[in-house]
């Protein structure tokens, strides 16, 4: 049984990840989305669950509605919704692709710059390790650009953030550091196993994340940019955990 609510008092991705977690935690409810542009949260119930329930959970700054005009698990709407139901579906497939674009091109450009600072003299190494330097000097200014939101999103799919939540503040930190000591040449083999350690324990995360089909944002590059969390966040740390494992060997 699929309901959507609407939600009123959010203004962060702090916020989002507080109301996910929350709704998340009742029972009988199995998917949670929090779509903070729209004021809206999907959820995917095992069985009728009052709102008194989703109020019960939500501190006093959110208020929480029922959106009408739903589409019920009896069929009650459902001749009238299904043309905006596959409307729906493929805008949401085309929106997710241009969500997904400034990844891409970040990445066109970190291979681009890696390649032409090795260009006179190529060894295939010193490029991997400017491509690394740069992917973390990139993606961590992201985050700082909303380093209080980015916290909250990440422990939605870190489990170290998860399980010690001061090291969400530390992470895009880590990044920065990492990204200097790969451009710089400094400490290069402690940065390898400190990446291999720390984005496998993201990619397992964001592994299971999708596996278990939680719709919720990536913060790969922060919250600024709510990219959608995809395939293509597994992608990006498998490119970087290949680069580290195989220069570390």
């Amino acid at each position: 049984m699929k309901k959507t609510f609407k939600v009123t008092g959010m203004t962060c991705q702090g916020c989002v990840a507080s109301v996910h977690q929350k709704l998340s935690g009742i029972n009988g409810v199995e998917m949670v989305s929090v779509h903070l542009h729209k004021g809206e949260v999907e959820t995917e119930l095992t069985h009728d669950v009052p709102l008194s329930n989703f109020k019960a959970v939500l501190p006093d700054k959110y208020t929480i509605v029922e959106k009408e005009n739903q589409v019920t698990a009896s069929g009650e709407g459902i001749s009238q919704a299904e043309p905006s139901v596959v409307k729906d579906a493929v805008t949401t497939e085309k929106s997710k692709l241009q969500q997904l674009r400034p990844l891409l091109l970040i990445f066109v450009y970190l291979f681009s710059a890696s390649i032409l600072l090795n260009y006179d003299d190529w060894n295939m190494r010193e490029a991997m390790f400017d491509f690394m330097g740069l992917f973390y000097i990139v993606f961590s200014f992201f985050k700082f650009l909303d380093l209080k939101g980015f916290p909250g999103s990440f422990r939605m799919y870190d489990p170290l953030a998860k399980a010690i939540p001061v090291y969400g503040w530390v992470y895009p930190f880590l990044e920065l550091a990492l990204g200097l000591f790969f451009l710089m040449r400094f400490q290069v083999q402690t940065a390898l196993v400190v990446t291999i350690v720390v984005l496998g324990i993201t990619t397992f995360g964001v592994a299971k994340t999708l596996l278990d089909k939680k719709l919720i944002r990536c913060a790969c590059l922060g919250t600024a940019l709510q990219l959608p969390m995809t395939e293509a966040t597994i992608i990006e740390n498998t490119i970087m955990l290949v680069m580290a494992i195989s220069m570390l060997l």
